[in-house]
Formats: structure tokens, sequence, C-alpha cells
């Protein structure tokens, strides 16, 4: 999707969710950014269709309808009953990722587009408090390269860069033909086509130097069909997937939501008269995962292995221990 389209079905969104009535086509097209270069009538209705196409296969639920019975044609809104979501359960660990991504941007660019979203919703009536603050307020800063990468992706142009290797201090030039910059455990990535290798090839932008020059004309580099860059990023990054250690936790009903999210139910189980699911579940690092597992006691219990189980036990009655001497 172009960047342009990407914009208008923001602003069609911004502009059906802001008001109670039903907006005709026509009325839409007058207040809607992006839809003021159609052409000609005709051309403004094609792109309405496609958009409207385009949300609901998004999912985004578009009610049509009359204000009055004295309306000629039918018009457009979103239901915010509709459209918000529900109630969404998260563990402290999950909460905090949401604050984190929701601070993440430190760019200009992306701060840009922010206070353009905040100016559209203010002038659709909806008040927004900029002075709340958040529970967690991080910065996680993007790559000088960053912007200049992202500008070449979405021009379709090559670029130019100094690279220094991560076992090496020597810069070399780099001719690059860029499908997508990528975040991957917190470091950015370009990937593209290595002109001078004549393979596909990731970059990491803190090991960019100097300034990133574009080159050539817009739409000369095309992204191949098919290709999964964070799994490309991943594969180059960490090439050797980590072993897991699989484990058979008891989950008590309507408990330990971050646990069920991350394990698959096998089996039911009733444990001191209280029923739950046997759950499986893939372990990364068993001896954190203790600590993770004890902080949702009495609602998991650990079947399997018998030294994960151990481990939980003896965290809590650590705690208890702790307690006891407090008293």
């Amino acid at each position: 999707m172009s960047t342009a389209r990407a914009e208008r079905l923001v602003n069609l969104v911004l502009a059906l969710l802001a008001t109670r009535q039903y907006l005709t086509a026509e009325r839409i097209r007058g207040i809607v950014p992006g839809y003021a270069d159609a052409a000609t009538e005709d051309a403004f209705f094609r792109m309405f269709e496609r958009d409207k196409t385009e949300l609901r296969e998004l999912g985004i639920p578009l009610e049509t309808g009359r204000n009055s019975g004295f309306d000629p044609v039918e018009g457009y809104r979103i239901a915010r009953r509709d459209y918000e979501l529900g109630e969404i359960d998260l563990a402290p660990d999950e909460a905090a990722a949401v604050a984190l991504a929701v601070r993440l941007w430190d760019s200009p660019e992306l701060t840009g587009q922010a206070q353009a979203a905040l100016v559209k919703l203010r002038a659709a009536g909806v008040e927004v408090d900029q002075h709340a603050q958040p529970v967690v307020e991080p910065r996680v800063r993007t790559e000088p390269a960053f912007s200049p990468l992202l500008a070449a992706v979405q021009a379709g142009r090559p670029v130019k860069f100094e690279y220094r290797r991560s076992d090496s201090p020597e810069r070399k030039l780099r001719t690059v033909e860029p499908w997508g910059v990528i975040s991957w455990k917190a470091r950015w990535y370009v990937v593209g086509h290595d002109r001078d290798r004549r393979a596909t090839r990731c970059f990491r932008l803190s090991r960019i130097s100097g300034e990133v020059r574009a080159f050539g004309k817009p739409g000369e580099v095309r992204r191949p069909e098919n290709v999964n860059l964070l799994e490309y990023v991943a594969g180059a990054v960490d090439p050797a997937p980590s072993p897991t250690t699989p484990a058979l936790l008891w989950v008590a009903d309507r408990r330990a939501a971050g646990v069920r999210r991350r394990a698959k139910p096998v089996d039911r189980m009733t444990v001191d008269g209280i029923d739950g699911d046997v759950m499986e579940i893939e372990l990364l690092y068993p001896e954190s995962a203790a600590d993770w597992i004890a902080g949702h006691a009495p609602d998991v219990l650990v079947l399997e292995p018998d030294v994960l189980a151990k481990a939980v036990r003896g965290r809590l009655e650590a705690i208890a221990h702790g307690i006891g001497a407090g008293r």
C-alpha cells in the first residue's frame, strides 16, 4: 500500500469515528484529506469504493444509514461500540511492553505524524489530554540512518553508505537496494540486495557511518514477493535457535492469563477441588521461568519437569520464610 493511500485511510477512519451522524460520500470528499486529489467525480467514487473495501477487509465495521427520513442518500460512520476493543487482561510484564511500544518512536518524521493525528482529533471535537503522564516513559531512539533509509525504501531507490562489521574496525562502502527497515531485539536493521556481493544482506543501522546517500530513479528498487524480512533478520542475527525446555503446567480456570497466552491446553485436571487445564509450554530460560511461574501461585502448578517444580517450590518457600521472619 502506498504512503498516500495509507494516510487517506487513516484520515477516513478518524473522520468516521469522530462523528455520530452518517456522512455522505460528498461530505467525506470535502473533509477527508486525500480525496480532493481525484480529478473527476467518477475517479473519487472509484477511490472511495476501494477504500471502503479495504477497511472492511481490515475488520473495521462501516455502518450505512440516513440521519433522517428526509435524507436523499445514505451516509457512513464507524460505531465506537463495534470498533473499540473490549477489556484486555494483561500480565504486568505485558502491560509494560505495551507501554514501551506506545512510547517507542522518537524520530521527527513519526513524531510529526503523531502530532498531525492529534490535530485531526481536536478538529473533530475529540478531547486529547497531552498532560497525562504514562506509568512508563522510556525513549527508544532510532539511529541517524533510519530516516534516509526509510525514505529510500518508500521511494524505491538504491543507497550507498559506509559500514563497519562487528569483527573489524575497517569501514567499507556498500551499495544496497533496500527492501525494508526492521527492528529485531531492540536493534534496527536494513534488509536488501547487496550489489557488491550480489546477494541478500542485512545491515545493522548502528554500524552505518556517515551519510546514507540515495541515488537512481524512484521505483528502481522493487522488493521481491514472498520475502519475510523479519525472518531473514532473525536467521542472520541468531542463526542457531535456542533450545527450549518443555514443561507441563496445571492452570486454574480463568486465572493466569499471561501463562495461558503462552501455553497450549492438552487436558483437564482438578487440584484441591479447583478445576483447571493441563497445559504444555516451551521455556527458553527455565531458571527465569521459575520466578515467573512462582509469581502466579497458587493458580499455576508445575507438573513436569521435576527440576522446575522444585525450583518453583524453593522460591515459594523462601518467600514464606521471609514473611515469617518479618513477623
